[in-house]
């Protein structure tokens, strides 16, 4: 059973949504979406749109804001890249780590992973670890054997109380950007398994204080049940999240 108090509603705009844009969002969204205080509102824009976000919402602090990724050293020679600590300097509270499009288009593996959940651990950003299976890999009946592995080899070098402070996403692959989405029945599932190899790592309160997403073609009309499913603490919105009336529906959705 989870412990986690209030809903989270995160949105990840990937490589979409420009400085000017973000700024009509925020204006846009903000007039649609009032704050509450049983839900938590994250959005994740291009990093060259961060200062934007928070300026347009300076007066909503209940719209908080993270980055997409950060990279695995504090500093260095590595053109194009940025550190958890600048992002930190930055403003941003949240962090993804992980994602299925690092993964599968820059070769994110696991162990650089957990490099990155590291970083922004050290910089004070509350990191998001991203984890799910392939279709091929569900096919193959494999979903308890990849989210183990993800888990495991992503929080290996974290010190238990470190551990204690992740939230995660469970992102079937085959369901990103696809249309298709996991029955809540399947998010479920998914959500017990990963929140028991979470206990196994860390310890049963832990896991069940977990914060554990759902992402995957989340859209206004599967929200309801999908949080409804049992283990479903919030979701990550990929494309649905880029429409501000569309997204200010899934973040007022009934929950529970």
């Amino acid at each position: 059973m989870t412990l986690a108090s209030r809903k989270f509603f995160a949105a990840n705009w990937k490589m979409h949504m420009g400085p000017d844009e973000t700024s009509r969002f925020v204006r846009s969204f903000a007039a649609a979406y009032e704050a509450r205080a049983d839900r938590t509102v994250a959005v994740f824009p291009p990093a060259i749109s961060i200062a934007a976000f928070r300026a347009a919402a300076a007066d909503r602090p209940d719209l908080e804001v993270g980055i997409q990724d950060v990279h695995a050293e504090a500093h260095g020679a590595h053109t194009g890249a940025i550190s958890a600590g600048m992002a930190a300097e930055a403003g941003v509270a949240w962090g993804l780590a992980g994602h299925s499009e690092r993964r599968c288009e820059f070769g994110d593996d696991d162990e650089l992973v957990g490099r990155k959940l590291s970083r922004l651990l050290e910089a004070g950003v509350k990191p998001v670890l991203c984890v799910g299976e392939t279709l091929t890999q569900r096919e193959e009946d494999r979903l308890y054997e990849v989210l183990s592995r993800q888990v495991a080899t992503a929080l290996r070098d974290l010190a238990p109380d470190e551990r204690g402070r992740l939230t995660y996403a469970y992102e079937p692959v085959w369901a990103i950007g696809t249309g298709k989405t996991a029955s809540p029945d399947d998010a479920a599932g998914a959500h017990e398994i990963l929140r028991k190899r979470v206990a196994h790592l860390t310890d049963e309160d832990t896991a069940n204080r977990a914060i554990i997403l759902y992402g995957g073609s989340v859209k206004p009309e599967n929200i309801e049940a999908l949080l409804a499913a049992p283990g479903v603490d919030g979701v990550l919105v990929g494309g649905a999240s880029l429409d501000s009336d569309g997204f200010a529906r899934i973040c007022a959705a009934r929950s529970g």
